[in-house]
């Protein structure tokens, strides 16, 4: 399976991104999520195969939310990941 993709980027938020089958655009992206990125532009189209990798994103799970919704969100890293500390005791 291979889908040709539009990534846009919008003027609103640093970093989320929106993937859209080339063949449709747009088109079905709900109307507030578009409004939520401000000015959308076109950064990269690509050709996406299960073997691709992507920097930030599972490929599977873009395929698939791309297939069903027609689209896929990418939304910026956490600036403050988790961190996997354990607390110190002290007795």
């Amino acid at each position: 399976m291979k889908i040709l993709c539009d990534i846009y980027k919008g003027s609103k938020k640093e970093e989320m991104y929106l993937y859209v089958p080339k063949e449709s655009g747009l088109s079905d992206v709900p109307e507030n999520l578009l409004l939520s990125f401000g000015e959308l532009k076109l950064v990269t189209t690509l050709v996406l195969t299960p073997s691709r990798v992507l920097a930030r994103a599972d490929i599977a799970k873009v395929m698939s939310e791309m297939a069903d919704k027609g689209f896929y969100l990418q939304l910026p890293p956490a600036k403050f990941p988790q961190a996997n500390i354990q607390p110190e005791y002290r007795t």
